[in-house]
């Protein structure tokens, strides 16, 4: 098969391009897959890509490119396709209106697959009859905004797929859209093992990690540690990540007496290296839609505290197994759970070689394996066009020539946009 993601920007750090990339790179191993960036603002993309994975972009962001667009009139005008009550409405313009519809026109893929409930819905209501249409949801049914799940009612029928992080999720788009034969299955995101050696356990630091926002709550975190001090001075919490809530975060360590045993590192990649350091890992968060920082702490050897707040840590974290579960805002819970595992060094090595185990579940190689076969699947079946197209047999033959159709495709558009510049110049 030939599967292609479009994909908002593939060339920064967020979590869903990270899950992009190790998804496409697994499934490289039996397809041909290509990713689609509607934009690109850097020359080269942050996270490490299987060569047999194409990558693209539509709208080129680079003030240093020849073929920078962002002087083009219609990347002046407000896009009137891309929905609006996706946060990333703003960034989007009459441009990419017209550059993603020309790619979902003329896409030559089996399965066309969107990362955002805005690009979902661009997929479901322009690509071409013919390829299957996923629409992937990294976030969840309960934090979308009214607006936003009533735009999603009105595309989401028109999609083949939906996948969700997690089973939670899952029940929530089948309880509370209608859907009807959309097929909807949750599908964890991926996490490829460390190329570093796992913790020992003997590092006397608990780590965390992830955005600086208020829905991690490591105000919550830092009030814990303060009375997890009181017991063990000896050990310290570093806190990687950057955001908003820095300047807040930093005040509140001065206030509880933490600045010589609390620390906030910046943002880390790759953040392996980080997480060895540590013993315990801690996610204090009030939201999370799956979890990936409890999953790479656990590949890494470090048991986690984590709160059970919807939607992910509950479906990840076997308590008293691999980690622990406490409620949500909880501090002394979350305090008491530190201390349980920072006193008894035999438990949390335990509970670190547990945790390496049981999260081998989301190598990339087995959630590549998930998605192939939910692709196979929907392509067999022919997709809502009708139309079977069982092409598998001409995967890497296929993707060569696809590869230079398309390279010669993006020197036209250039050459075209080129023109274009110089008439309007002269």
């Amino acid at each position: 098969m030939h599967i292609s993601f479009l994909l908002h920007h593939g060339y920064g750090m967020g979590g869903t391009i990270r899950t992009t990339f190790n998804l496409a790179c697994a499934l490289a191993e039996q397809h041909d897959v290509e990713i689609v960036s509607v934009f690109r603002h850097r020359d080269r993309p942050v996270f490490d890509l299987d060569p047999a994975v194409r990558l693209r972009h539509l709208v080129d962001m680079r003030k240093h490119s020849p073929d920078y667009d962002g002087d083009d009139p219609e990347h002046a005008r407000p896009s009137k396709l891309f929905p609006r009550a996706d946060g990333n409405h703003r960034k989007y313009s009459a441009l990419t209106d017209r550059r993603i519809t020309e790619h979902l026109a003329t896409v030559e893929a089996d399965v066309v697959i969107g990362t955002r409930p805005g690009l979902n819905t661009m997929i479901a209501m322009h690509t071409r009859p013919g390829p299957v249409r996923m629409g992937q949801e990294h976030l969840t049914l309960s934090t979308h905004s009214r607006a936003l799940r009533a735009t999603l009612r009105g595309a989401y029928p028109r999609l083949d797929a939906i996948t969700t992080v997690t089973e939670a999720d899952a029940r929530d788009y089948r309880r509370m859209m209608r859907l009807p034969g959309v097929h909807v299955q949750a599908v964890p995101n991926g996490v490829p093992a460390p190329a570093v050696e796992p913790s020992d356990g003997t590092g006397k630091w608990v780590v965390a990690a992830g955005r600086l926002a208020p829905a991690k709550r490591y105000d919550v975190l830092l009030r814990a540690f303060a009375k997890v001090v009181e017991q063990r001075p000896d050990w310290r919490l570093r806190l990687y990540g950057a955001g908003r809530e820095e300047a807040k975060l930093r005040a509140m360590v001065e206030e509880l007496g933490l600045y010589n045993h609390a620390f906030l590192m910046g943002p880390a990649h790759p953040i392996e290296a980080e997480w060895v350091k540590g013993s315990v890992a801690a996610v204090t968060s009030s939201l999370e839609s799956f979890g990936m920082t409890i999953v790479e702490a656990m590949r890494c050897g470090l048991p986690v505290v984590a709160t059970t707040c919807p939607h992910g840590p509950g479906e990840i974290i076997a308590d008293g197994v691999d980690g622990r579960l406490v409620p949500t805002g909880d501090v002394d819970a979350i305090a008491g759970s530190l201390l349980e595992l920072i006193n008894d060094d035999e438990l949390r090595r335990r509970m670190g070689r547990a945790a390496i185990a049981d999260a081998a579940r989301y190598d990339p190689s087995r959630i590549g394996e998930m998605y192939s076969s939910l692709c196979t699947e929907l392509v067999a079946r022919g997709g809502r066009s009708g139309i079977g197209r069982l092409r598998s047999s001409l995967h890497r033959t296929r993707g060569a020539l696809l590869g230079g159709a398309y390279a010669t495709k993006d020197a036209l558009a250039r050459a075209r946009r080129g023109a274009l510049r110089g008439g309007r110049t002269a």
